[in-house]
């Protein structure tokens, strides 16, 4: 009953992600319609940006500056948590994780490609004691240096790296907009170095990935598109390269059966992409997870291992940026996030003040289990008050004269649903994700 009720509520500038309208996604939904009606409130009620702001998920200012949002400390819990899942999800699927600088040497852009082929979405260089520094597009060049950093047998593959670290893209402000669209972004981020035979195991493996995380998260995913390369100087000018690395997407998603959309213009500029469209209450779509095929890079930065071999390199999102995927989550659940990731996971509920320093007991214990608990002493107003000011929280521990009693919570479900006396050591072990 406690799970059932309680948890189950890099584009270039020009390559913008497509929008798809409510109207046309869904043919049933004509103007003036009850249906649309209905569906165009809940897209104004569950939009993030209103909603976001008055859960105190974000906020922004202008003297930060547009696109650079800050997390409030209802978002940075989502946001921890999340952080904490897809750690130990890759920690349990043998990633090693690696920290590297936001930061780097305009040459390293240059080796990686990004400089020829990215500059325009890339913030200009600064002038540090004669050398040109570059706030990072993307995470990729690190992390082929770290491979680099050793010589590397072919037992040492497939090397599985990951890390959740900020890029920076230069967004014109007429696009920008609440979470989804940002300068700073927090990518979590992976790459597998592997032998060309275990690249296709490689990629199958990360849309596992990718889709168990999902799956925990409650995100469906609109479509599956292979994002090749378009005409012009910013993709890579190598067909065979292209061709290889195509091959190998393509026969992954035939080997699993995936229903995908090929769309030219849409790969990034060294490699095509499986991206994983999810949509928004209006129907816009936009990438979350993406899985890259990379035989450029490798060459650029002369990796190798097994004295010579070139190893392939594949690029891997599981959630995307935070900031997307928050604003995603928030459109999804309509501010009721699953247990274990909710900003507030329990609510304690003295009657009256008498019960005031039992509740200030359970609310230790339930911190001290792990939950994010708070107190809304009987001052807040009438218990039914209570209630609806904290209808978005999982679990709400009412604590009355039989409850002090017995020394435990009568624990009721956001749902309306009653699940009686309940440990705070059993709620916590209900708000832990499942792998």
């Amino acid at each position: 009953m406690l799970s059932s009720s309680a948890c189950s509520a890099h584009s270039s500038r020009r390559r913008r992600t497509r929008s798809r309208r409510a109207d046309s996604t869904h043919p049933g939904r004509t103007p003036g319609s009850w249906s649309f009606a209905l569906s165009s409130q809940r897209t104004i009620m569950n939009d993030h940006r209103r909603l976001g702001r008055e859960l105190g998920i974000f906020g922004t200012d202008p003297l930060i500056g547009a696109g650079l949002p800050y997390w409030l400390p209802a978002g940075a819990a989502v946001r921890k948590a999340v952080e904490d899942y897809v750690h130990e999800l890759e920690r349990r699927h043998g990633y090693l994780h690696v920290n590297s600088p936001v930061l780097g040497k305009r040459e390293l852009y240059e080796r990686s490609g990004h400089w020829a082929h990215y500059a325009e979405d890339m913030f200009p260089p600064m002038n540090v004691g004669g050398e040109e520094f570059v706030l990072r597009p993307s995470l990729c060049p690190h992390h082929a240096l770290i491979y680099r950093s050793r010589g590397r047998s072919h037992r040492d593959l497939p090397l599985r790296v990951a890390e959740l670290g900020g890029m920076y893209r230069s967004e014109l402000s007429g696009v920008l907009g609440g979470l989804t669209r940002v300068r700073a972004i927090q990518l979590n981020d992976g790459h597998v170095f592997c032998a060309p035979e275990q690249a296709a195991a490689e990629v199958s493996a990360a849309l596992d990935l990718i889709e168990t995380a999902h799956a925990r998260l409650g995100i469906e995913a609109a479509r599956y598109r292979l994002s090749l390369r378009g005409e012009g100087g910013k993709y890579v000018d190598d067909p065979a390269m292209w061709a290889r690395s195509e091959a190998i997407l393509r026969d992954v998603l035939k080997e699993r059966g995936r229903v995908y959309d090929e769309e030219r213009g849409e790969g990034a500029f060294y490699g095509p992409k499986i991206d994983i469209q999810i949509a928004d209450p209006a129907g816009r779509e936009s990438t979350l997870s993406t899985v890259q095929v990379d035989l450029y890079q490798p060459e650029r930065f002369d990796l190798s291992y097994a004295g010579g071999r070139r190893p392939v390199m594949v690029h891997r999102s599981v959630v995307g940026g935070l900031e997307r995927l928050v604003a995603h989550l928030i459109e999804v659940h309509g501010g009721a996030f699953p247990a274990w990731l909710a900003p507030v996971q329990a609510v304690v509920l003295p009657l009256s003040d008498a019960e005031l320093p039992a509740a200030e007991d359970v609310l230790r214990r339930a911190v001290a289990a792990g939950l994010r608990a708070e107190l809304a002493p009987a001052d807040r107003g009438s218990l039914g008050a209570r209630i609806r000011a904290h209808r978005l929280v999982p679990y709400q521990l009412v604590v009355g004269p039989r409850e002090v009693a017995d020394g435990v919570p009568s624990v009721r479900l956001r749902d309306g649903g009653q699940a009686g006396p309940v440990l705070v050591e059993r709620l916590a072990e209900e708000c832990r994700p499942r792998f």
